[in-house]
């Protein structure tokens, strides 16, 4: 029997019965960040013969050197050849829908010129090098290619680096040809804390990046979290989430079905309903008793929903909304009549999915937008992935002679007033009239 607490926001305790439920210590514990510590330094001391180690113990095969371990881009364009029409036709209808989208998030540089002459402006560039971290040990993730590597290629970053784990050696081509549909330029087989170290501080094989992206097991996301300021990383992200919205309108079986969408991912993933209608509640409950059954991560998805799970009954539809921005979920579905006119309540959420139509695997696969997306209540202070991270601005300024003397004059005021003599007489010497 599926066990799911049911809270309600007019219950005295709500509030400490949310919070309990919302905690999640994505840290890692000193044991795990002791182990990652010892493989960053290890890989930044012997490079090339610590990845290839690191391979053979915890990967299970044995590769004569890294340069080995790489996989020429025919080998990608052989595994893509050898896909059943099907999977070629669902990769390549996924990643034109991710393109699509990314094009329209391209950042583009711009400047003006004011009265006096003077240019202000901002200049856009794209990363030189990006690694991208695929996971490759219990599960294979086509999808994670596609949703990292597209944007990344959008924004015009030369050279794209994928690390994909193969324990005992053994390649997945559909990865691989997520990878060839993707663009990625050099991919490793080499995974775990060690790819992450090879990545930020190169190897004589690895080059270094300037970014590392992609999801992983907690020793990456422990690696990822280590190297932040010798590279550049997209998040750290937690255990998957939905959060769902209902008026209590929507077929029962398919709320039950969205919250297993996510409850299969692992045992921490986190599942919530929030609707006012107590007998719909009952209803889904219904309907994840009666399904459950039916999936094949049954166990996983059982100890998902008795762990973290939870339906909250509200008062209403508005209460619903200051539940959400409080959660601030991952993934949110608003399967009500009116979603649109919701969706603009909602100030805090990774992706929002309007609609009863609207499924959250169809944002997991090919609507379009990026599925990598901010957990643990970050998305009330960070985005979902996009082309925007893999460019960066550098602001233009270029003073004109009058420029200079209006501004220059502003400037020394300034800093002789924090003290900053050489700052003040750097602009005074601009001045057109000053003090000789």
């Amino acid at each position: 029997m599926a066990e799911i607490r049911t809270l309600s926001t007019s219950d005295s305790g709500f509030d400490q019965q949310l919070d309990q439920l919302l905690a999640w210590e994505a840290v890692s514990d000193g044991k795990v960040q002791e182990v990652v510590a010892a493989i960053i330094a290890d890989v930044r001391a012997r490079g090339d013969a610590a990845l290839l180690e690191y391979t053979g113990r915890f990967d299970g095969w044995e590769a004569e050197s890294v340069a080995a371990m790489e996989i020429a881009p025919p080998r990608l364009e052989q595994a893509w050849n050898s896909l059943p029409e099907e999977k070629k036709t669902a990769l390549q209808h996924a990643a034109e829908r991710i393109r699509s989208y990314a094009q329209r998030q391209k950042m583009e540089s711009w400047n003006y010129t004011e009265d006096d002459g003077t240019v202000l402006g901002q200049q856009v560039t794209p990363l030189d090098r990006v690694g991208l971290y695929v996971p490759g040990g219990k599960a294979a993730y086509p999808s994670s290619v596609l949703m990292n590597a597209i944007p990344a290629k959008v924004a015009g970053v030369p050279e794209l680096i994928m690390a994909v784990p193969t324990p005992g050696g053994t390649l997945n081509d559909l990865v691989l040809a997520a990878a060839h549909v993707s663009g990625v330029d050099r991919v490793f087989t080499m995974g775990g804390a060690q790819a992450v170290a090879a990545l930020a501080y190169g190897t004589d094989t690895i080059p270094v990046v300037d970014k590392v992206v992609g999801p992983g097991n907690i020793y990456v996301a422990t690696a990822k979290r280590a190297v932040f300021g010798q590279v550049g990383i997209d998040m750290v992200a937690g255990p998957s989430e939905i959060l769902v919205i209902c008026d209590g309108k929507t077929d029962p079986d398919w709320v039950a079905m969205d919250l297993f969408s996510q409850a299969e991912h692992d045992e921490d993933a986190q599942s919530i309903l929030i609707c006012p209608d107590v007998e719909f509640l009952r209803e889904v409950h219904e309907s994840i008793e009666r399904l459950l059954p039916s999936m094949e991560r049954e166990a996983i998805i059982t100890t998902a929903l008795r762990e973290r799970g939870a339906m909250i009954v509200c008062r209403d539809l508005d209460e619903a909304c200051d539940l959400a921005n409080r959660i601030a979920p991952e993934h949110l579905e608003l399967s009500v009549a009116d979603p649109m006119a919701m969706a603009q309540k909602i100030r805090h959420a990774g992706a929002i999915f309007m609609g009863r139509h609207t499924s959250e695997p169809l944002g997991d696969y090919c609507a379009g937008p990026n599925h990598v997306l901010p957990t643990s209540r970050t998305a009330r202070f960070s985005s979902p992935l996009g082309v925007y991270d893999f460019q960066k601005r550098s602001s233009l300024i270029m003073a004109s002679e009058q420029g200079a003397d209006t501004l220059g004059r502003t400037a020394s005021v300034l800093a002789r007033g924090e003290g900053l003599t050489a700052h003040a007489r750097a602009a005074e010497y601009r001045l057109k009239s000053r003090d000789k």
